[in-house]
Order: C-alpha cells, then structure tokens, then sequence
C-alpha cells in the first residue's frame, strides 16, 4: 500500500445563480494543478442540478500536497471560488501533516488515517 499519499475531499455548495462563474474558477484551478508534480488526481464533481460539488485530490506525499497548498490555485483561486459557493466539509484521507492541519484548521477538517486496505 502507498501510504505516503495525501488526499483531499471538499464539499462545495453553489450559490443560486453563480454556475457560470464557478465553472469559470474550477476550469482555472485545474489548469494550474495539473501542473503541479506532486498532483495525482483533481477532479470536480457535479450533481446533476449543478448545486453541489466535490472537489477530490490527491498528492503524492505530504511535500507534494504542501505545495499546492502554498501555490497560486489554493492562495489565488480558493478565495474566488468562496465567493461563489459555501465550503460544506474538508476531509484529509491520510495524515497531510501539521502544517496543513493547522494551516486548514478553520475549516473544521476531519483526518481520517489509513487503517486498511491498498493502493496502488
């Protein structure tokens, strides 16, 4: 099992109205996340009614995921992306280390560790 890697899962709720702009956002973030070396997976994930989302990540290592975090999608995009839809709930699958925890921790996230299975 890789347990080195980090992943992220956020639930989006989307102002009435503000689709476009939001769409406007999340094509922005994956543009520059998808950059990232450390990036494995970023997806967004949309209900039918286009009202609720999950954005899924995951990084490599726990150095991988501190990069995104200090990097122009979370710095720069994240705040413009508040503005459109309200943040429901932060997990951390996998320990993304104190300095995430603490950086994230006015959003209330829950950790959860690894306790079975695999990944490859």
């Amino acid at each position: 099992m890789n347990s080195n890697r980090k992943r992220l899962v956020l639930g989006l709720d989307i102002h009435d109205g503000k689709f476009p702009e939001f769409q406007t956002v999340a094509q922005e973030m994956v543009a520059i996340t998808k950059k990232e070396a450390g990036a494995l997976t970023y997806l967004f994930l949309l209900s039918t009614d286009r009202k609720h989302c999950r954005l899924i990540e995951t990084y490599n290592d726990e150095p991988a995921i501190t990069a995104h975090f200090k990097g122009l999608a979370v710095q720069q995009f994240v705040p413009k992306l508040m503005d459109v839809a309200n943040l429901a709930f932060v997990e951390f699958h996998g320990d993304p280390g104190a300095e995430i925890v603490a950086q994230a921790a006015s959003l209330n996230p829950v950790v959860f560790a690894t306790w079975q299975g695999f990944d490859r």
